[in-house]
């Protein structure tokens, strides 16, 4: 991060999943909390592309998933300075999770379920999930979600003072 991270930082972020853009004067804690969040978004399937045969869809999904803990960890602990509202880390998080990630496993994450529980023992899981008649689909939204969570990643790195 760059200059003095006691001075608020003016940031102006445009947001994935019809959360809009917002414009605020950062402070420190909630600098502190968006390179967290942006570290843990970046270190996962969520921001990188998960090409054609490449991967589990189930590993893909409890990354996802594993988000949730790991915000909501990030939040507690950097406190309520971050924030819930639009113009703030905390309420953009939120609003992440909510508005992009629940309607993305709760749509998804039965529905692989179900087909997961059918998997003889003697066809491997990746064997099996690529005989699933969803499975494109389910390729083809995992990367429309992977290009919102990168223009989230965008946003953090802009709150954070990280450059790109």
């Amino acid at each position: 991060m760059k200059g003095d991270p006691a001075v608020l930082k003016k940031v102006s972020v445009s947001l994935p999943f019809g959360i809009g853009s917002a414009e605020w004067e950062a402070d420190p804690t909630e600098r502190r909390a968006a390179w967290s969040l942006y570290v843990e978004l970046v270190t996962r399937i969520a921001v990188e592309p998960l090409e054609g045969e490449e991967g589990l869809l189930r590993e893909a999904l409890n990354s996802l998933y594993s988000l949730f803990g790991t915000t909501g960890e990030i939040l507690k602990e950097a406190g309520p300075d971050v924030g819930a509202s639009r113009n703030s880390v905390g309420g953009i998080a939120i609003a992440v999770l909510n508005r992009g990630l629940r309607r993305f496993l709760a749509k998804w994450h039965p529905r692989l379920q179900v087909w997961e529980a059918k998997r003889p023992a003697d066809v491997s899981p990746k064997e099996y999930e690529q005989q699933w008649t969803e499975e494109p689909e389910l390729r083809r939204e995992l990367e429309a979600l992977r290009q919102d969570l990168s223009r989230y990643a965008l946003a953090l790195a802009e709150i954070a003072g990280v450059e790109n």
